[in-house]
């Protein structure tokens, strides 16, 4: 892409990310004094960063589902994420996986029974039952469960499963509703695995997005995938703004990045064999290549500030140093950030991340199972928006910190 046509995208999504952002705050609640004098903010624009309810406000509801959606909106989540993927008949509905075994009643409908199949997604062997084997018909009969155990499940079995269509209603409605604009931001769930199945998800996209009247520069739209070739492929349809997803396996006891099948590299790249791997799509000439197509980056949130554990028995493991019985982030200590946010502002991308989630499991020990504290580190480090399964969490913390 000529350096011209980048630099004219990147003026127009800042134009973009000033006018989301105006009003942004704490939803309208008193603001809590901050603990630290506040500092301007060091976003790509100098704006103040956005909050994505991520899959709506899940760590309250079942993911992915209307009434989730609606309370990521009413806690103050500028944006809300549906994950997309196609049933039989072509419809888009919000579903994480293809896979809705888990996040479904499916498996409690005798009727459907015999769907239960194993099918291949990016290489993997996955048992279960799979959006593309309903129509979007049969996909209304199910009703959404949560998936983690630790999360409340009286909500089970209440609420359908939405198309993407009523996704973009909900946010329509609830921009005139409350008077702020609701940005919608879809992500291609595993574009190869559904083109393999003649069922594309980007023509299918912009067509919604388009009879919804979400087009133009004023259009509070961004679009994610974990693979490249799709958005390439929409670069050339669409002037949205792209994200480039970055994925991992995991990290090591010392903190550092783990890669391995399918977490490794963008599934497009293995495809092709195409030796780069999702780290490598970090380095400066990683960022570089991003930016000739897409207009943000948004890696797991340990590429910017990871976490190392103790080994006192040096078995080579992490040791379970709160004695839960289990070993999770809550054992291990935050290591100082890397320098990944400035690098990628250098080349014009924006910098979202994910997930932030207030489970004491979730936050390193440092935070003291407070998730403001971790919202508080990557604000400051000039992070462009966060994801968060709690976006009450995510708006109170930035309302601490608006200058």
């Amino acid at each position: 892409m000529k350096t011209s046509s980048i630099k004219a995208r990147t003026a127009l999504l800042g134009v973009f990310l000033s006018a989301l952002v105006v009003g942004c705050g704490d939803g309208g609640s008193p603001r809590p004094p901050a603990t630290t004098p506040p500092e301007p903010w060091k976003t790509l624009h100098g704006e103040a960063p956005l909050v994505t309810g991520h899959r709506g406000a899940s760590g309250y509801l079942p993911e992915h589902t209307l009434e989730s959606y609606t309370l990521a909106i009413e806690q103050g989540a500028d944006f809300i994420e549906p994950d997309l993927v196609a049933t039989k008949d072509g419809h888009l509905i919000a579903r994480h996986e293809p896979e809705i075994g888990s996040t479904t009643d499916v498996a409690s409908k005798p009727e459907f029974a015999d769907r239960k199949t194993t099918k291949l997604v990016d290489g993997v062997s996955v048992e279960g039952f799979f959006a593309s084997d309903f129509t979007l018909a049969e996909i209304k009969q199910l009703r959404a469960v949560q998936p983690r155990s630790y999360r409340p499940q009286e909500h089970n079995g209440k609420y359908e499963i939405p198309t993407f269509e009523e996704v973009l209603a909900l946010a329509k409605a609830k921009s005139e509703e409350t008077g702020r604009v609701i940005g919608i931001y879809p992500e291609t769930k595993h574009p190869t695995y559904h083109e393999e199945l003649g069922l594309p998800l980007e023509d299918k996209l912009l067509a919604a997005l388009d009879q919804a009247g979400l087009t133009g520069p004023d259009a509070k739209v961004i679009i994610q995938s974990f693979e490249v070739g799709n958005l390439q492929a929409l670069r050339q349809k669409t002037s949205l703004p792209l994200v480039q997803l970055i994925d991992a396996d995991g990290i090591a006891l010392d903190g550092s990045i783990l890669l391995a099948p399918p977490y490794d590299k963008p599934y497009d790249f293995a495809k092709k064999n195409d030796p780069r791997t999702f780290a490598d799509l970090l380095t400066d000439e990683g960022l570089a290549f991003l930016a000739s197509y897409a207009d943000g980056v948004s890696p797991w949130k340990r590429y910017i500030v990871s976490v190392e554990g103790v080994d006192a028995d040096n078995d080579g493991a992490a040791d379970d140093v709160n004695g839960d019985g289990t070993v999770d982030d809550a054992d291990r200590t935050s290591l100082a950030p890397t320098d990944l946010i400035t690098r990628a502002h250098g080349k014009g991308l924006f910098v979202h991340t994910w997930t932030f989630r207030s489970e004491g499991m979730f936050l390193a020990g440092d935070y003291k199972a407070t998730p403001a504290s971790e919202y508080d580190v990557f604000y400051r480090l000039g992070i462009d928006g966060v994801f968060s399964d709690f976006p009450d969490e995510a708006v109170k913390a930035r309302a601490r910190l608006s200058p």
